[in-house]
């Protein structure tokens, strides 16, 4: 089964084919030239580059795998959360493909998408705990099928993601900064002391780094040649590399990182004491390609005689692999929504509205080889 794949939740645009739970072609077109020279992301710019490069995108992986449209089975798109304008251009885009080609259609959660991406690299089982770290969430779950997903905590404020992106713009890092600032700290020395670890002291498993935030600004007082980083009108200067950069930068990004680091695995491993005979954690979002997180996580559940499982990096940001792969899983259990569908900006909950066809995944099969997927549901 073939499965079309479409992303447009932010500022990527990003198409990719899965062909029987396997990556087959994957293009994507980045923005962050664009809204770097804002600081963030535009969201009417957003939509407007994704209404410009999606059509030429989808050709160009036609091309490149060598297949026709009508040989595409399901077209889904994530349906939310993100940018509504951004969304509802990879949502249109898919219905209007669905209709023509006579495909089925889904709507994806991409957050979810995110966490199940893990499935096109690794064998995993559920239930498990599940993490996912980006620019807009940090949220925990517990995830015991591929629908069947139960928050246990999330983000009350600033998310991690978007923390290292605050901090990095205080440090006059370009947008987007958690990849500097990731390759800053693993070359600098951490002070364990510099910055608080935000709101542990209670028993849920919610997080806030808002506080974190504030308190980076106050410690950046402490560093006067850092502050002197900002006074350029645009307030950036080109990303320093680790050889180049001066201590202090690499050390205050070290501790910085340390600190948000120490935060997600305390909440994380709260999250697993409460379900003592899971032994799967699922990391997932653009923070997971931090190096010293996958790290700490590993090292986590490798004492506890379980796993920590992540995309690569390339897998972690926003990308239409994961897209694809979780409609196909979704359509093995026979799941699809209709046209009506709705798109979900964030903020919002995403309903369980999908549809059971009642048809097995060999019906809706235009053409190819077939594969069964993994058994990810618990007995």
């Amino acid at each position: 089964m073939l499965c079309l794949g479409i992303e447009s939740s932010c500022d990527e645009t990003a198409l990719a084919l899965v062909a029987d739970g396997c990556l087959l072609d994957s293009v994507l077109a980045s923005q962050t030239d664009i809204h770097a020279l804002f600081g963030g992301v535009v969201p009417e710019l957003a939509s407007r580059e994704h209404c410009r490069s999606i059509g030429p995108l989808f050709d160009e992986l036609l091309r490149r795998a060598g297949i026709l449209p009508e040989q595409i089975d399901v077209v889904a798109a994530a349906r939310g959360p993100g940018l509504l304008g951004s969304l509802l251009v990879g949502v249109s885009f898919a219905k209007t493909l669905a209709l023509t080609i006579d495909a089925k259609f889904i709507g994806i959660n991409h957050l979810h998408a995110h966490l199940l991406a893990v499935g096109l690299e690794h064998d995993f089982s559920l239930p498990a705990i599940g993490l996912l770290v980006s620019g807009g969430h940090t949220h925990l779950y517990l995830i015991r099928g591929t629908t069947e997903f139960h928050l246990l905590g999330g983000t009350l404020d600033d998310a991690a993601g978007e923390a290292f992106d605050k901090v990095g713009k205080m440090l006059g890092l370009p947008y987007p900064c958690g990849r500097t600032i990731d390759a800053l700290a693993n070359a600098g020395v951490a002070d364990p002391g510099l910055f608080p670890r935000p709101y542990l002291r209670n028993d849920n498993l919610d997080f806030s780094f808002s506080g974190l935030k504030t308190a980076a600004l106050t410690a950046l007082r402490a560093f006067p040649e850092l502050e002197k980083r900002n006074e350029k009108p645009d307030g950036h200067l080109p990303a320093p590399g680790p050889d180049d950069a001066p201590n202090a930068l690499k050390n205050f990004c070290a501790s910085f990182n340390l600190a948000v680091v120490d935060t997600l695995c305390a909440k994380t491993e709260r999250a697993l004491a409460a379900y003592p005979d899971i032994h799967e954690l699922l990391l997932a979002g653009g923070v997971a390609a931090n190096k010293l997180l996958r790290k700490r996580m590993g090292e986590l559940m490798r004492r506890r005689g379980g796993r920590a499982l992540s995309p690569s990096p390339a897998l972690c940001t926003d990308n239409a692999a994961m897209i694809a792969y979780t409609a196909w899983l979704l359509t093995g259990e026979a799941l699809c929504h209709d046209l009506r569908m709705e798109t979900i900006p964030k903020g919002r909950s995403i309903p369980d509205d999908m549809q059971r066809t009642g048809n097995p995944r060999a019906d809706i099969t235009k053409g190819g080889p077939r594969r069964e997927p993994p058994n990810l549901s618990v007995e």
